[in-house]
């Protein structure tokens, strides 16, 4: 990125909740089956993030495959495939009402979301890796490529292959990538057990590095997403030391502790806020930063708003 750094957008989820009252946590498709029901309101959390400063939006496709749409919306594969295309085309259309009204061009990009296969699967894996073990690298390819050709197929500028928990998945997509969509650029961020790992035990900057000397042609950057935000300099730091000319994307959770038989986040004392911590990754170089879980677009203002102070001094 040549010393710029890329402002992302932030969770989903969190500010689709200010919009509706229906249930999204614990149900199977959990955002994306308002893709289907309230599409209104899609484009509203996406013009949410566009005002806080956003310049590359996700389509809200992050847990959109074409078998979970078949069993649990009831649609046909045709169907399916159309409403993944249309996730993309409500991010567009966010684009386009808020340039309606700056009257100018926005230029902000368009990531496909892709969500890993444990997210599908609906049993919180994607923070363990416990299917990998069970899944083959060409199963993995052959789930992914309906998803991720309708992403592409509607237009999005780039993919966001994000919560991976395990290297075979990373390697499924990005061979799925180089032979069937080699002019597709991507992301990829992985979901983190720990201050070194990723969830399913292997070393981060070991992946991290396997998958850019696979994928650079493709990749703008490696990272991790849906983690604590104090584990992100820790991981960032052992990258560097492994291959410093990755560019290195992060997007984490507030800060908040998800407690998991209560259902619900709890807010620690001494926990920093995800805000807190923006200077520290600026200043080992990241190039990409947003929010996950329970970020709002008030912390996009704020990281948008340390960005800027950080460039003015550098």
């Amino acid at each position: 990125m040549s010393g710029s750094v890329t402002l992302i957008d932030c969770g989903f989820s969190t500010q689709l909740s200010t919009y509706t009252t229906k249930q999204i946590d614990g149900h199977p498709l959990w955002t994306a089956r308002f893709l289907f029901t309230d599409k209104d309101i899609c484009v509203a959390v996406h013009r949410d993030f566009i005002r806080a400063g956003s310049k590359i939006i996700r389509t809200n496709s992050y847990q959109a495959s074409v078998p979970g749409f078949m069993k649990h919306m009831n649609v046909t594969q045709q169907d399916a495939i159309k409403s993944i295309k249309e996730s993309v085309l409500l991010a567009r259309k966010a684009i386009s009402e808020e340039e309606d009204i700056s009257g100018k061009k926005l230029n902000i990009q368009v990531a496909g979301a892709v969500g890993p296969y444990g997210a599908c699967l609906h049993d919180g894996s994607e923070y363990t890796g416990s299917y990998c073990k069970d899944i083959t690298k060409e199963e993995l390819i052959e789930w992914h490529k309906p998803r991720i050709k309708a992403l592409i197929d509607g237009g999005v500028d780039l993919l966001a292959i994000e919560t991976i928990p395990c290297s075979i998945e990373a390697v499924a997509v990005l061979q799925l990538l180089m032979k069937e969509f080699p002019k597709t650029r991507a992301w990829i961020s992985f979901s983190i057990k720990n201050e070194s790992q990723i969830s399913n035990g292997e070393e981060f900057a070991d992946v991290a590095n396997m998958c850019w000397e696979l994928g650079s042609k493709q990749l703008i950057a490696i990272g991790v997403n849906c983690v604590t935000p104090m584990y992100v300099t820790p991981l960032f730091t052992a990258l560097i030391k492994k291959n410093a000319s990755i560019p290195f994307i992060a997007y984490p959770n507030s800060g908040e502790i998800y407690d998991g038989v209560e259902k619900k986040w709890i807010e620690k004392d001494n926990a920093r806020k995800v805000t807190a911590y923006v200077e520290e990754w600026l200043n080992l170089g990241i190039s990409y930063i947003g929010g996950c879980c329970r970020t709002t677009p008030n912390d996009l203002q704020e990281i948008a708003q340390k960005i800027k102070n950080w460039e003015n001094k550098n």
